[in-house]
């Protein structure tokens, strides 16, 4: 990618193992970023011995100014900008007319068009649309009751920047327990959704150009355990298996929208094994650090393929069978503290891991300084 020898890249999220992954995926291929680190539980990706210059920051605020203030002229050839948490990449789509003429950077082509579909009741209104599978769904205020109601339901934040994200997360069997899940929500606006015994989940990790009109979708992942309302920590990576259908409604919805970025697309596999669209992130996704590891860095193809408009048919890379990530210090809580795995068995899996999200012996000062933080960062 000798195209980017000479190009500023700046990645910007808070301290966490997302934007590691991306730092550590921009470092192993020769290009050290700028990281703009915004403050969060401890000192991670800032640690990263691959980041050429970091900035720290105390919000999302402060962040974009810095991006406007430090990047935003001087240049002749526009920094690439490269979002790792739902608010800061909100925040830049708002302000799209500043930043257009300045920057590569993820967007649906208009100011506040991206953050339009972070709102988790239009995004499936626009799968719906395009022929994917949705459970029945509510938008509420907090506080209101549908009279066509049907238990059990989950209970979730309307977007990723509103509310307590995971901690607006209930799943109510009756009137009595949504109640007194609204007494807890943060959100005002609400989304009940019928909850499904789901069998797993499936992400797909990719991204788009030519205003969402062309994909490239190397890779899916299930999740080695289920956890109700969480992510799982501990997860599988495939190469992408969905069916012609589902994805002929996920490149519809994708050009419907217009959007041009890195993103992560979730389903719900039901017990029968149907698929139900549950939502887009569209910024940088952890698992993408996996998929770099079979020698297909997203973030940087997706920066190839904005600079030639072209996606390339040799990016593909075979997806080893089996091939395992985990983020160790959620998982150890989950499975060691939470639940009845031993230790020995854990620390058994954790060592035949390919993509552990902290421990790399190239880049060790995240591990590190994640071990001394252990109980804040799981």
């Amino acid at each position: 990618m000798d195209s980017l020898d000479t190009r500023k890249i700046i990645v910007v999220g808070m301290e966490h193992y997302n934007p590691l992954g991306l730092i550590r995926i921009l470092g192993k291929n020769g290009i050290s970023p700028d990281y703009i680190a915004i403050k969060h539980k401890s000192k991670v990706a800032s640690l990263s011995k691959y980041v050429s210059k970091v900035h720290h920051v105390d919000n999302i605020e402060q962040a974009v100014e810095l991006l406007l203030s430090e990047y935003g002229t001087g240049y002749d050839e526009a920094p690439v900008i490269l979002t790792t948490d739902d608010d800061v990449q909100s925040l830049i789509d708002d302000r799209y007319e500043e930043f257009k003429d300045r920057f590569i950077f993820f967007n649906s082509g208009r100011a506040g068009r991206t953050t339009e579909f972070m709102d988790k009741k239009k995004i499936l209104d626009v799968a719906k649309k395009n022929g994917l599978q949705i459970l029945d769904t509510w938008s509420v205020k907090k506080g209101d009751i549908p009279d066509d109601l049907t238990y059990p339901i989950i209970t979730k934040s309307i977007s990723p920047n509103v509310g307590g994200w995971k901690s607006d997360v209930f799943i109510c069997e009756s009137e009595e327990d949504l109640r007194k899940a609204f007494e807890k929500i943060e959100s005002p606006q609400v989304l009940l959704q019928r909850y499904l015994d789901k069998k797993n989940e499936i992400c797909i990790d990719g991204f788009s150009i030519d205003s969402g009109r062309a994909l490239f979708n190397p890779i899916c992942t299930t999740y080695n355990y289920n956890l109700d309302g969480y992510y799982s920590p501990y997860m599988t990576m495939h190469p992408y298996f969905l069916d012609e259908k589902t994805t002929r409604g996920i490149a519809d919805m994708m050009a419907e929208i217009g959007f041009e970025g890195v993103y992560s697309i979730e389903f719900l596999l039901g017990p029968d094994d149907e698929l139900y669209f549950t939502e887009i992130n569209f910024r940088n996704s952890p698992w993408n650090r996996g998929a770099a590891k079979m020698g297909m860095p997203i973030p940087l193809l997706w920066i190839e393929a904005m600079l030639t408009g072209r996606i390339q048919d040799n990016w593909y890379r075979p997806v080893p069978k089996g091939f395992k990530a985990m983020i160790e210090p959620v998982d150890h809580r989950k499975r060691v503290l939470e639940g009845d795995l031993d230790l020995a068995d854990w620390l058994t899996d954790f060592k035949n891991v390919e993509c552990p999200f902290y421990q790399d012996d190239d880049d060790p000062e995240p591990f590190r300084e994640m071990v001394r933080n252990w109980e804040k960062l799981s």
